[in-house]
């Protein structure tokens, strides 16, 4: 599970998102953290109920399968692949409740962890709130698209919180495995990935292959051959993209690259020299941890942004607030597999239900305002809404 590093100096970007990748990897592809202090419960009570969205609209959910026979992967070789999650106003709250992982991917994780969990606990055990494969609703103008891009090593899934939000406030929204950048992730045929690029180093050139999969992705969304069958109701000309610690950094560099992507939210990552150096003329919120851990970029970047712009301290807040982990983590009682300094890397201080609301309410708003012309007060002064939501003000601005 990534954390930014700990203590108050500047952290570098390599060493930032090394240390991020780090708590991941043990968790989910060898050993637990620290011996868990307590048992979780028994496995006929575990069961766990991700946070509600407060939108009126239901939700449904589609996976898909993308492959760019044009680009090789720069990690294992061969075509690009990506298994994508759609989430949109559906047309009826009925059907079957989706999953949240899959059952190989729930085997995985939990195998991983090295606890005594039943194997399904990520599959079955997990209420989402979204309807498999219903119908979109009716749209006469269609809903913007939102990318959300996961950080080092965690699944595209564990942003299914803030997915669910934003559909039920009528927006399309589609998370992204970027292949062997994510762990563990189901492709077609049973074959799980692990996250060889969380161990490469090669942070700058992974976030430029992230925003080259956004690409691809909004080509077989909106394109003259779409992937989804209801790839009708996405409005092409309104989208926006939010992503955690290296989806993030990805985020930017789309912002920068991409003209179809209109406005970003980076969820406590770095900005990579390219965004940083060049800047952006886009809308772009910022929200960091509140631990001391500076991300590298920052505040390269900060007098380079020419469009809208909003640095947001998330006030008792760790890395991970904006993913579904420490939310689940606590729900199945395995909070005693982190150290203290551990968990307070990734979540803070905050209630962990609570800084996913203030994470889903922000971005609501950005997305509004930004996509659909909206009119939200919470973006004029956050902190009278929200008093976590810190709004930074850089030095230059304070002395200027």
């Amino acid at each position: 599970m990534p954390h930014a590093p700990h203590g108050g100096s500047r952290a570098r970007t390599g060493t930032a998102l090394a240390a991020a990748a780090a708590l991941a990897l043990p968790v989910l592809t060898g050993g637990p953290a620290a011996p868990a202090a307590a048992a979780p419960a028994p496995a006929g009570e575990l069961r766990a109920a991700l946070p509600e969205p407060t939108g009126d609209r239901p939700v449904g959910r589609t996976t898909l399968h993308l492959v760019d026979e044009e680009r090789e992967d720069i990690w294992v070789g061969g075509p690009r692949e990506l298994m994508v999650t759609l989430w949109y106003p559906a047309r009826a709250d009925a059907g079957r409740t989706a999953p949240y992982m899959t059952e190989a991917e729930s085997a995985a994780m939990v195998a991983a962890l090295g606890l005594d969990l039943p194997s399904d606990t990520m599959h079955s055990r997990v209420r989402t709130h979204s309807r498999l494969d219903m119908p979109p609703a009716r749209t006469r103008n269609g809903f913007p698209l939102i990318v959300l891009s996961p950080g080092a090593g965690h699944n595209r899934i564990e942003l299914s919180s803030l997915a669910e939000e934003l559909a039920a406030h009528g927006f399309v929204v589609a998370g992204v495995d970027h292949a062997h950048e994510a762990a563990p992730v189901e492709f077609p045929g049973g074959v799980i990935t692990a996250c060889p690029g969380c161990t490469s180093g090669r942070w700058a050139e992974g976030t430029e292959n992230r925003a080259e999969d956004v690409s691809f992705l909004l080509d077989r969304l909106t394109g003259p051959d779409p992937a989804w069958r209801w790839s009708h109701v996405i409005d092409a000309s309104r989208i926006g993209m939010a992503g955690h610690s290296w989806g993030g950094a990805a985020t930017a560099e789309t912002l920068r690259v991409e003209d179809r992507v209109d406005a970003g939210i980076n969820f406590d990552g770095p900005f990579y020299p390219a965004a940083a150096g060049e800047g952006l003329d886009k809308p772009l919120a910022l929200i960091e941890n509140d631990q001391g851990n500076e991300w590298e970029g920052v505040e390269e970047i900060w007098p380079r942004l020419e469009g809208w712009r909003q640095w947001i301290r998330l006030d008792g807040s760790g890395h991970s607030n904006s993913i579904d982990r420490g939310v689940l983590a606590e729900r199945f009682g395995l909070r005693g597999v982190f150290t203290e300094q551990q968990w307070r890397n990734l979540y803070g201080d905050l209630p962990t239900d609570r800084g996913l609301e203030l994470v889903r309410a922000y971005s609501v708003a950005f997305f509004d305002h930004h996509l659909r012309g909206g009119d939200q007060p919470l973006l004029e002064d956050p902190e009278s809404f929200h008093p976590e939501l810190v709004v930074v003000e850089p030095e230059e601005e304070r002395t200027g």
